[in-house]
């Protein structure tokens, strides 16, 4: 789930806010990340892009005559940020989309109601290689910095504009945590986003990237370690941007 920061930022650079916001909304949702109750009872379009059919209908809009250009992109930008090739776990990969019932039930749902453009096992097929993605605590950090600098690397390189990495940070604040972002926001007060893998990537604003890694979740899906860390990090160096 932390990719979907990446493609993200992906979308809006190609696409632009507007044709991204056509398709996803802006809001917290209070389900679990991988839930059909808000799409099909509440509105016509996923609440935000941090929850999986948000980050499906995202996936969508990457242009590129097939699967292997529209990812190619999101490499490309990783690897830009981290200074290292991209690679993905073909295993993971496999399993995702052997096993991808409910995001695949997601992907159909959104095609029929108009929020997901162009062939669905597609942009299926780019969404399981993007969370896919082998990357360490290390990476994430890197990540979290790049993004906390408005988008420019170590180098010095400016790869994104200041208005896609501000808008990431604020899904970030809001949704990166699943239904747990308020409380999040409340204990800890930094942008974090988690992954059902057991990392979380976190940032300050201006000044850092931070990640944790453990695989025990808790019920909302975050990472058990990772939040009391983060928790005790953001209290002791007064890290909260609120």
């Amino acid at each position: 789930s932390i990719s979907k920061v990446i493609s993200l930022i992906v979308a809006l650079e190609a696409r632009g806010a507007e044709a991204v916001f056509k398709k996803v909304g802006a809001e917290p949702t209070g389900d679990s990340f991988n839930s059909i109750v808000k799409l099909e009872t509440s509105q016509q379009k996923p609440l935000n892009p941090m929850i999986n059919a948000g980050a499906i209908a995202v996936c969508s809009l990457i242009p590129g005559t097939d699967v292997d250009e529209r990812f190619q992109l999101i490499k490309t930008l990783l690897s830009k940020i981290l200074g290292r090739p991209i690679c993905v776990d073909k295993a993971v990969y496999e399993s995702e989309k052997k096993t991808g019932h409910r995001n695949r039930s997601l992907a159909y749902f959104l095609k029929d109601i108009n929020c997901l453009d162009g062939d669905v096992e597609e942009v299926l097929d780019l969404y399981f290689r993007q969370c896919s993605i082998l990357v360490d605590c290390t990476d994430l950090a890197n990540m979290g910095m790049f993004i906390a600098q408005k988008g420019i690397t170590f180098e010095g390189e400016k790869l994104i504009s200041t208005h896609s990495a501000r808008l990431a940070t604020t899904f970030m604040v809001t949704c990166g945590m699943y239904n747990a972002s308020g409380e999040f926001a409340v204990k800890v007060g930094i942008p974090a986003k988690s992954g059902v893998s057991g990392g979380v990537l976190g940032l300050v604003p201006g000044k850092c990237g931070i990640a944790t890694f453990g695989p025990a979740l808790d019920e909302k899906g975050n990472s058990v370690v990772g939040v009391n860390i983060l928790d005790n990090l953001s209290n002791t160096l007064n890290l909260s941007i609120f």
